[in-house]
């Protein structure tokens, strides 16, 4: 927790205002009293395909446009951990269940694998289904990486899910269930 001395907030307000808690729970998204996580992972799905709208734009078709979708995610992903670990210390605990920007970052990152177009309503689907199933399971190694220390364990355990997620959906492009 912050120093209360140093603290903007009165004794006990965790500070719903800072900037940091406001990005990590999305605008306050986070604080829906009910299954925040998978709220925050819905919220990823329309940031994936912005970001490779975003992307495709920006490259202008070229072949450099998966590339810069990955960096734009990327880009998410790492700005996640300080963010996450500065909420984290203003919200008290290790990983605050209100702090989603962890599953909403890990939505695109498990598109990835998918090639934009398609990304049909079926493959977003099952990527937010597969996503929340590993994300709550935490096969290995999401369980040992939520461990590491403030805003990378926070978001590590989700990009590992999102590994799964993508494995998950490569193999079922490559069989051709979609």
């Amino acid at each position: 927790m912050v120093d209360a001395e140093s603290s903007p907030w009165p004794p006990g307000e965790p500070g719903w205002s800072d900037p940091a808690v406001l990005l990590a729970t999305c605008g306050g998204l986070g604080r829906v009293p009910f299954a925040p996580g998978t709220f925050g992972a819905a919220a990823g799905l329309p940031l994936a395909i912005a970001g490779a709208a975003v992307a495709s734009w920006l490259a202008g078709g070229s072949p450099w446009t998966r590339t810069l979708e990955a960096a734009l995610v990327a880009a998410i992903c790492l700005i996640g951990v300080p963010v996450c670990t500065r909420a984290a210390r203003r919200l008290g605990g290790k990983d605050p269940g209100c702090v989603i920007l962890d599953e909403v970052a890990s939505m695109p990152l498990a598109l990835l694998i998918v090639p934009p177009m398609q990304r049909t309503p079926l493959v977003l689907a099952a990527g937010f289904v597969l996503l929340r199933i590993f994300d709550i399971a935490k096969p290995f190694p999401c369980r040992h990486l939520e461990r590491l220390p403030g805003g990378l364990g926070i978001m590590a355990d989700d990009w590992a899910a999102a590994g799964w997620t993508a494995a998950c959906l490569a193999a079922a492009l490559w069989l051709r269930v979609f």
